[in-house]
């Protein structure tokens, strides 16, 4: 199966790297380069690509709000983000607004595209200086009660799996069950947690165990 990837990026150089890259590589392809929010408006619904790398800080309308407007008409589409912003800010803007993946630009190809196969495989991939400042923005003075007394003791296991990263086809395999099945057990811990994403659901996760267990 190949992947069609969209690119949002205002940068000439990058995009061009970018566009590049994937062209290059077996299993991906770009259908489309946007220099800025409005374009990708424009243009991206009628190329209906899998996955969008997309910026924040574009000229006009910013990534954020562009990828919340996008996904109202490609309800399907994976947003990840790829920014030199690694505030919480705009982790929690992205993240809420729909993003599946949150990358700094200064990850390697290598990190691009296993950050753009993961979020087709059901992961929420993060740089690892992002993964950090979501758990730690969950972290309260009070240690917060262990996320486990609010789930079932199936839902406690997809909800480990899945901060620990593995998406949900090798969650159904270790637990012998079928990826409805995750899916569904995922919704449930959604709810029951009050997050919308695999990013959120993982840090309220881990910020809820004891410092050695993290």
């Amino acid at each position: 199966m190949t992947i069609k990837v969209a690119i949002v990026e205002d940068k000439i150089g990058i995009r061009e790297h970018w566009d590049q890259l994937l062209r290059s590589t077996p299993g991906f392809e770009c259908v489309g380069v946007c220099a800025s929010a409005e374009m990708a408006l424009r243009e991206l619904p009628a190329k209906a690509p899998d996955v969008v790398l997309m910026d924040i800080n574009l000229p006009g309308m910013s990534g954020i709000k562009c990828m919340a407007r996008l996904r109202q008409v490609l309800p399907g589409v994976r947003i990840v983000m790829v920014t030199v912003y690694g505030d919480a800010q705009n982790i929690f803007e992205a993240l809420q607004a729909g993003a599946s993946g949150y990358l700094l630009k200064r990850a390697s190809d290598a990190e691009l595209l296993q950050a753009i196969a993961g979020v087709m495989q059901g992961g929420g991939p993060m740089s690892g200086e992002i993964a950090r400042r979501v758990i730690e923005s969950f972290q309260r003075p009070a240690a917060p009660a262990g996320v486990e007394a609010q789930l079932t003791p199936r839902e406690s296991e997809v909800l480990s799996l899945t901060a620990r990263g593995f998406a949900s086809k090798e969650i159904a395999d270790q637990l012998g069950i079928s990826v409805r099945t995750v899916s569904l057990h995922l919704q449930h811990i959604y709810e029951k947690l009050h997050v919308r994403s695999r990013t959120e659901a993982a840090a309220k996760y881990f910020a809820s165990q004891p410092p050695h267990a993290r």
